[in-house]
This record gives C-alpha cells, sequence and structure tokens, in this order.
C-alpha cells in the first residue's frame, strides 16, 4: 500500500546547525490558550457580585433611632449593650452591605457622628437603621 508522503517518510528530520533545539514545553507553550482580555474574569465576578442599594430612613424611624441614641448616652457609664444595623457603602461600585454590629458602647460622638463601642468597632451614626437595645433591667455591665 502507497501513501503520500512515501517519498519523504524514510529522510531523516531536520536539526538546525544554527538554532538550539527547542524543549517539549517551550513547544507546547506555542498552543496554549491566549488571555487576549486580561483581568475580565475578574471584571465578571465584580459585576456579578451582588450589593444591596441604601434606603434611607424615614422621619419616623429617625426620631426614634435619635431617642434611642439618647438613651443610651445617658447610660454610657454603665456600659450599656445595644446592637447596631448600618449601611457600609461599598468601595467598588454602588450599593453597600448592611451590617449589624453589637456590643457595650463606649462612647457616643456626636462631632463625629459615630458611635464607638468598647471593641473599637466605629459606626457613623448617619448610616444607623436600626437599633436594639436589651430590655429594661438588662443593660451591660461596664
Amino acid at each position: 500500500m502507497s501513501g503520500p508522503y512515501d517519498d519523504i517518510i524514510h529522510l531523516p528530520h531536520h536539526v538546525s546547525p544554527t538554532r538550539p533545539r527547542m524543549s517539549l514545553a517551550e513547544r507546547a507553550a506555542q498552543f496554549s490558550p491566549f488571555a487576549a482580555l486580561t483581568g475580565f474574569e475578574g471584571v465578571l465576578q465584580e459585576t456579578r457580585r451582588l450589593t444591596d442599594a441604601w434606603a434611607e430612613p424615614d422621619e419616623d424611624v429617625k426620631a426614634e433611632l435619635d431617642r434611642k441614641l439618647q438613651r443610651l448616652s445617658d447610660r454610657l457609664a454603665q456600659g450599656p449593650e445595644a446592637s447596631f444595623t448600618y449601611f457600609v457603602p461599598d468601595e467598588k461600585k454602588a450599593g453597600g452591605t448592611y451590617v449589624t454590629a453589637s456590643g457595650p458602647v463606649r462612647k457616643i460622638d456626636v462631632f463625629a457622628r459615630r458611635v464607638v463601642l468598647r471593641d473599637g468597632t466605629e459606626i457613623p451614626i448617619d448610616r444607623i437603621v436600626q437599633i436594639e437595645l436589651p430590655p429594661a433591667g438588662t443593660a451591660g455591665r461596664g
């Protein structure tokens, strides 16, 4: 049986006298996939990441938050416990995340507009959407 390459199949393999042989890894690298859009997968992942929209509390909720902050302020010496839900804006895209932090309140800084917990957590007052206080008689102990 004869084939189309019978005239050259038994010739010796060409070896360049001026160029070194390429390793198998180098030869394989020639055919590896090419990432034309470097970083594109990261952009897609960031786009898919969900964020919440900031929903500013209405005036009734703001008034209730102010009352609770005042109650906490009046009891700062006792190290009152509280749980705060607040909005943290996302650094990379529109929206953010609602976070809850709990613990004894160390300081309410009305000038810097923040609540500081004993563990150092700083909560922007203007981003608080909910404050949970323990029932009366179970205030935190300093």
